[in-house]
């Protein structure tokens, strides 16, 4: 897991992401946000009894000045017990890819942390907010929340299609 470098400890276990359009991610193998437009299914080895938390974040790549420390939220589950990301309590509803034109491949990194208790709060971002999901930092989301290193993580990369003005028109 190689493009995972915003992370101090890089998980050994590899999630497994299925998305509806029949595509999965496989460690940085390049997919079409027509694609990834919807939410899809992440499984991991899970323990019994125990609450994770995932995370899908686009870092912005540090070769690419413009777009320094401008790292974007696209989903947020915690207190998912086991690898049941279905039962587990949204905190930013899944926003697909969508790479700006012209600017070649971003990144799309899943992680999955073992928490350490539940979790206790009422913050959720909606589907179509976009600012608020810019300014979360993910060193900062896991310190907030003590979630410590990864145990689980997968990545895709994508870039601009016909798809993403249609994502972009519904996000603020």
């Amino acid at each position: 897991m190689d493009k995972i470098d915003f992370i101090d400890v890089k998980p050994s276990a590899k999630a497994t992401i299925s998305y509806p359009s029949g595509v999965e991610v496989d460690l940085g193998k390049e997919l079409t946000p027509t694609q990834v437009k919807d939410q899809p299914t992440v499984t991991w080895q899970a323990d019994a009894g125990s609450l994770y938390t995932l995370l899908l974040l686009n870092p912005a790549p540090p070769v690419r000045e413009e777009l320094k420390s401008k790292e974007l939220l696209h989903w947020a589950v915690i207190n998912i017990p086991g690898n049941k990301v279905a039962d587990g309590q949204v905190l930013a509803e899944y926003v697909g890819s969508a790479a700006p034109e012209g600017l070649g491949l971003f990144r799309y990194v899943f992680l999955v942390f073992k928490q350490t208790e539940k979790i206790n709060t009422d913050e959720l971002l909606p589907k179509g907010v976009r600012d608020a999901r810019r300014v979360i930092k993910t060193r900062d989301y896991i310190a907030k929340y003590n979630l410590g290193a990864p145990v689980a993580a997968n990545f895709f990369e994508a870039q601009y299609d016909d798809y993403v003005p249609i994502l972009q028109a519904q996000l603020k």
